[in-house]
């Protein structure tokens, strides 16, 4: 990992300058400007060469540069292992609601969410404590729960503005298994990979095997994740076919070596870098081809593990027990990390060795029309919260992107005035042919709506035949499953097969009922006041 100065920001894209990337562009250009030699001299005028040359010249540039990203969308990744504490009261601070409004997706990694049997049950039944406080606390900001995965004690959450809910598709989870020889899920990884307009990326969340002497076990069940989680999905059925990566979590990796004073005064006085040779993690990206591959910022803040509780003082627990065994008391370490990987380009030897073939295939390639640019905007712990002995981690990113598409799948409005007081209507119109399914639904949300089934009511698209594209269909709402005292709404079109809303209405208004009005219903809010 190299290392920058304090402020600076790691970058990386889809479209990186290596060795075998630089020498395909240069033969690809050495090739067209051939051509381009060829075709003047065939040229029967001055203006035909002129056009040649500034088209060719057009191509030069993308090849040699790429095509710069035209939209830029911020991305806040938290990593926290909670060690089985209820929510803290709020995660403003967290989530940087406080100072940033411009983000666009949020990422929560957990990991030692409250397991216990008959709370995991419930948890089944219904969403956690700790979904609900991110849900609650987002939902007033426009953001919408897109998807969660949990095993056991790993959860995983995705938030999005209600903005981009049609250009996030084909979601779908996984999770494995390595506690116990991979039969118990207290540790290992759970996953959740989409489409963000066009862009095909995965998100890891893991829980790694602890105790110091256990690096090379971390790396290795690492490598089994890698190696064993799939999607159905035909373009990206593993982890790292996926144009980018977060990797998240608390990875357990330690500080060898150092003792536990020099350890804590490095710390105490800020020299951070001095751990930095002998950080678990750093030392085995050296040996780990697989492992250089993901990047990570600096470390240039305190080791988020072990505190104690509601403490932002390290582990001052009595390092032997009573009997005279080894007590708990644990050597500061950055455990909690989020990293990120670029899908590299392939290398000459994986591509056809005809040049020819190369650059008839070259602006096809996704990767080259369509680049994707992280930059990493801030890496750092909030020492605020101590309900855990871990500090939560998190990382803020700037993704650069060119959209492959930016057109809803589905266009859905409603018709008229809606009330209570009469039957309601919507259409929809399908833009683009995709897999659709007569179980796809369109579902009434009220703004502030915090996740996909938070519905107030919904209809199944038509059920007797699948829709052509740019065919306006209309579907009828009964009044009785209207709102009552209205509000402002939304209709989202949700797609079974992609497990995501593809089309959104612009914000509308339903209107109060006449037997809103005539029933008095007692207000849920008055001066404030929750009645």
């Amino acid at each position: 990992m190299d290392h920058l100065p304090d402020g600076a920001r790691l970058r990386s894209d889809s479209t990186s300058s290596s060795a075998s990337q630089s020498s395909r562009s240069k033969a690809l250009l050495r090739q067209r400007l051939s051509q381009l030699m060829t075709c003047i001299e065939d040229m029967s005028s001055d203006d035909e060469a002129g056009e040649e040359v500034s088209r060719t010249l057009d191509e030069a540039f993308q090849l040699c540069g790429h095509f710069v990203p035209t939209d830029a969308f911020r991305l806040h990744i938290v990593t926290w292992n909670v060690a089985t504490a209820e929510p803290p009261e709020d995660v403003i601070s967290l989530l940087q609601l406080d100072v940033q409004t411009s983000t666009d997706l949020y990422v929560i990694g957990l990991q030692e969410v409250n397991a216990a049997p008959m709370r995991f049950i419930s948890d089944l039944l219904a969403e956690d404590s700790w979904s609900h406080l991110f849900m609650d606390t987002l939902a007033p900001k426009g953001f919408v729960k897109v998807t969660s995965v949990r095993m056991q004690g790993l959860l995983l959450l995705v938030f999005a503005k209600h903005v981009h809910l049609p250009y996030i598709r084909n979601i779908q989870t996984t999770y494995t298994r390595t506690g116990i020889f991979g039969y118990w899920g207290n540790k290992g990884a759970v996953s959740v990979r989409f489409s963000f307009y066009g862009h095909m990326m995965c998100l890891l969340n893991c829980h790694l095997a602890a105790h110091i002497t256990n690096a090379l076990q971390r790396v290795d069940e690492f490598e089994y994740i890698l190696e064993t989680q799939d999607f159905d999905i035909f373009d990206t059925p593993h982890v790292l076919d996926h144009k980018v990566v977060f990797w998240f979590g608390d990875l357990n990796f330690r500080i060898d070596d150092h003792g536990l004073h020099f350890v804590r005064s490095s710390i105490n006085s800020g020299r951070f870098n001095l751990l930095w040779s002998k950080d678990q993690l750093i030392t085995m990206k050296k040996n780990e081809p697989f492992l250089q591959e993901f990047e990570e910022g600096p470390l240039n803040f305190k080791p988020t593990y072990k505190f104690d509780h509601k403490s932002d003082t390290y582990d001052t627990s009595s390092p032997k027990t009573w009997l005279g065994f080894n007590g708990k008391k644990r050597k500061p370490a950055w455990t909690d990390r989020i990293l990120w990987r670029i899908k590299p380009l392939p290398s000459e030897e994986e591509e056809d060795d005809d040049v020819d073939d190369k650059a008839s295939t070259s602006t096809d390639n996704m990767q080259d029309e369509y680049p994707f640019l992280v930059t990493q905007n801030a890496y750092t712990s909030d020492m605020s919260y101590g309900v855990s002995d871990h500090k939560p981690v998190v990382a803020n990113f700037t993704l650069e992107l060119r959209k492959c598409f930016n057109m809803p799948l589905v266009h859905v409005s409603p018709e008229g005035v809606w009330s209570a007081d009469q039957n309601a209507f919507l259409t929809y119109v399908v833009q683009e042919d995709f897999m659709s399914s007569t179980w796809d639904w369109i579902g009434l949300y009220k703004v502030g709506f915090k996740h996909t089934s938070d519905y107030e009511t919904f209809v199944w698209v038509r059920e007797d035949e699948l829709p052509e594209v740019n065919e306006v269909i209309q579907r009828s709402v009964d009044k009785e499953k209207i709102p009552l005292l209205g509000g402002e709404y939304v209709l989202g079109y949700y797609s079974t097969n992609m497990n995501s809303i593809i089309g959104i209405s612009e914000n509308f208004q339903i209107l109060e009922s006449k037997r809103g009005v005539m029933a008095d219903p007692i207000p849920e809010d008055i001066n404030g006041i929750s009645k």
